[in-house]
This record gives structure tokens, C-alpha cells and sequence, in this order.
């Protein structure tokens, strides 16, 4: 008997969608009572997406609940973008604790205070988050919480409304917010994993940073940085030269002492500009000296390859079966990106052979890269569910 299912349905009617993706999301569970349910709804009545998401926290009845709106929702059956829908995840977890929260930014002596997270457990194993970018600090929170929560992945995304600052609703446990960030940390054992897809493919050698500042590379292998990325820019065949205009990114490797580098090992990063007077690169992110790095390029083949990549090197770790999995897909992922609104989403359910599948379209993600999270862009971010060997230690990243 199945211990997670999923639903998906649009229409004009959101209360009616609710209804019917709850519905099927709880067929697939041959009566039994989930533990967790995650509704996503994506609709231009804030008023109604609110209206839907409590509508299907209440049918699904799970004494934890969470969810948000975003500009489109993803199910095993496909994805929907820029229409009206609702997806309902649920999630028969038996001897897992669930502990639900709704983060809030306060005024505090120094500053702002985030007030809301549980204390931690010593058997917690995943947390996920689902943050207003308007009225909550999601970047500094994840880069916050690697210090405060030591070793425990958070996977999750930003959710947003159609209608900008304001319209964000979060959900959680049959109730409504309209800012913060709502979350919740499973504890026991829940054997989960969390699978991250940056969606690049790497050109050139790695390199050791031998001259930075700040978030400018200034020397790579004893090079000026520029030079170097003109030399290897030049070496690519025509195709690729091109895609280098739109598409460059650079991988930072999470471990500079290992002795190889392959996919997976680089938290992949945009490239903001140039600094021209120092021959400079201008990235998003501190990459200081003595740092292993490697340009990547970006594109529909090299996202789609490495997802299902990162999908393959999971399914032939130690989880024995996959039965769920909830997705946090970047809303630049859709059909504009690759033809179809569902490509994340049918890549995932197939190469998983799962059908308890639901998630949503972020405007950025949350996951781990190495033993640290991360906000990431252009991104596919998986909380993948089995059983077996892994299930009974836990969650291992």
C-alpha cells in the first residue's frame, strides 16, 4: 500500500481544485491518514489562493500541514504555469515526529530578530522552508542557519504571488500567513534524501583562486582572471562559444583538498560582470583565495542532463526504494526554458519511478551542496522519501 500520493487540478474554481487535487492526493493512500500534507496553489486572487490552500489542508486533515502560492505547481501528472491550480502532496510517515513552524522577523537591539524555529532535536534529519522574499530574509536565514543547525539540510524554495510584494500566501496547518516563512523539521526516521540539480555542465580545467577580492576573481592559476576565461572561452567549439554570451556560470568546489572534481562537488554561482581595470570577474558570491573553481555553462541539454545525473547517482546510492518526493523547481525552469512546463517534473517522476510526486515553481531554491544550504537560482531541488536501510538511520545528504 502506497505511503504517499499526489494530486493536481486547475480550473477557474480554486475551492473546486482544492477539492479535487486533495482528493486524489488521498486515494493513493487506500484510506489511511497522512502525517503530512503540502498544498501549493498558483492563482491571481490572493483572496482565493488563500481560500484554496486552507480548503486542502482542512480536506486532507494531516496533523501537519504547509504550503504556499507561486507562480506554478508541479505534480506527478505534469506542471501548470501562469493558470489556476492546485497540487496536494501527502505523506504517510510512521514513527516520524513532525514539528511545524512559522518564522517571523522582529525588531531586536541589534537589528532584526528571526523568532519561530524550533530548538533542535538530536534526531532531526530534514527540515523544509517555504519563505516570503519580500518580508523574510531567506539568504542571510539559510547562510544563518548552517552555523545555529549544524549539519541538518534544509530543502525548500521562495514562494511568491502573481501580483509581487503582498500577494505571497503561506499556509500552515490549516491557517493563512501572508509574510515570513513557514517550515517543518522531521525528526526519527525518515529516511530522506536531498537531491540538487544546478543544471550546468563544466568547460575548462579547475583552477586554484591565486588572487581575489571580495567577490572579484582577480587570478586564476597564477593568471588574470579575464585572460583566463578569454582562453577558454576561445577553445570552445562555436555552439558552446556562443552560449557562453548568455549562459556562463562558475562552480566554487565545496572541498578544494579533494584530489578530483566532478558533478556535484561545485556550488555553481553567476557571473555579474567584469572588472576590467584588474582583469577582473565579478561573481555572486566570496570566493577567496586558495579556492578550487571551474566555469560552467548553462542551457536547456545541460540542465536536463544533469538532473537526471543527479537523479541516476542518487537512485544508485543506499536508498533502497523511493516512494515520494516533493519538488522545488525555479520558476525560469518552465516551458520558457525548456518547451514544456513539465520537464522537471516527468524527469523526476520517471527517473525516481515515483508517483507520489507534488511540489511548486520558486523564485529561488533552497538545498544543500556539500554539507552546507544554499539559496540557488535557475535550479531543481528534491526531497526524495524511501524505505529500507537508509530509512532506518535517517536522512543522509
Amino acid at each position: 500500500m502506497a505511503r504517499f500520493g499526489d494530486g493536481l487540478a486547475t480550473g477557474s474554481d480554486l475551492a473546486d481544485a482544492a477539492d479535487r487535487a486533495a482528493d486524489a492526493a488521498l486515494a493513493g493512500l487506500g484510506g489511511r491518514r497522512p502525517d503530512l500534507a503540502c498544498v501549493f496553489v498558483s492563482g491571481d486572487d490572493s483572496d482565493q489562493v488563500a481560500a484554496a490552500g486552507v480548503r486542502a489542508m482542512r480536506r486532507c486533515a494531516a496533523p501537519a500541514s504547509i504550503g504556499c502560492s507561486g507562480p506554478g505547481v508541479l505534480a506527478s501528472a505534469g506542471a501548470v504555469e501562469a493558470a489556476n491550480a492546485v497540487a496536494v502532496w501527502c505523506g504517510v510517515l510512521p514513527g516520524v515526529r513532525l514539528r511545524t513552524f512559522h518564522l517571523e522577523v522582529l525588531p531586536a537591539s541589534e537589528g532584526m530578530a528571526v523568532v519561530g524555529l524550533p530548538e533542535r532535536a538530536p534526531d532531526d534529519a530534514v527540515g523544509i522552508l517555504l519563505a516570503d522574499p519580500f518580508s523574510f530574509p531567506v539568504d542571510s536565514f539559510v547562510t544563518r542557519v548552517n552555523d545555529a543547525l549544524t549539519g541538518l539540510p534544509f530543502v525548500g524554495g521562495c514562494a511568491t504571488g502573481w501580483r509581487g510584494r503582498g500577494s505571497t500566501r503561506l499556509f500552515i496547518n490549516g491557517e493563512v500567513a501572508d509574510r515570513g516563512a513557514v517550515g517543518a523539521l522531521l525528526a526519527g526516521p525518515v529516511g530522506a534524501r536531498v537531491i540538487v540539480s544546478q543544471g550546468c555542465r563544466p568547460i575548462g580545467p579547475t583552477m586554484t583562486v591565486t588572487g581575489s577580492d571580495g567577490n572579484v576573481l582577480l587570478q586564476l592559476a597564477g593568471v588574470p582572471a579575464l585572460d583566463k576565461l578569454e582562453q577558454i572561452v576561445l577553445e570552445l567549439d562555436p555552439a558552446s562559444q556562443a552560449l557562453a554570451t548568455t549562459g556562463l556560470q562558475v562552480g566554487i568546489a565545496m572541498d578544494e583538498y579533494a584530489d578530483q572534481h566532478g558533478a556535484g562537488d561545485f556550488l555553481v554561482r553567476g557571473i555579474a560582470g567584469s572588472d576590467p581595470d584588474r582583469r577582473g570577474i565579478v561573481v555572486g558570491d566570496l570566493v577567496p583565495v586558495g579556492r578550487t573553481v571551474q566555469f560552467q555553462l548553462r542551457d536547456a541539454a545541460a540542465a536536463d542532463e544533469d538532473l537526471r545525473q543527479a537523479l541516476r547517482r542518487f537512485r544508485s546510492g543506499t536508498l533502497d526504494t523511493v516512494e515520494g518526493a516533493l519538488l522545488f523547481s525555479c520558476n525560469g525552469r518552465g516551458a520558457a526554458f525548456f518547451a514544456s512546463a513539465d520537464h522537471d517534473a516527468s524527469v523526476v517522476a520517471a527517473e525516481l519511478a515515483v508517483d507520489g510526486l507534488a511540489g511548486f515553481f520558486a523564485a529561488g531554491e533552497i538545498g544543500p551542496v556539500g554539507d552546507r544550504n544554499h539559496m540557488h537560482g535557475m535550479t531543481a531541488s528534491v526531497l526524495a522519501f524511501g524505505s529500507g536501510a537508509v530509512a532506518d538511520r535517517g536522512t543522509a545528504t
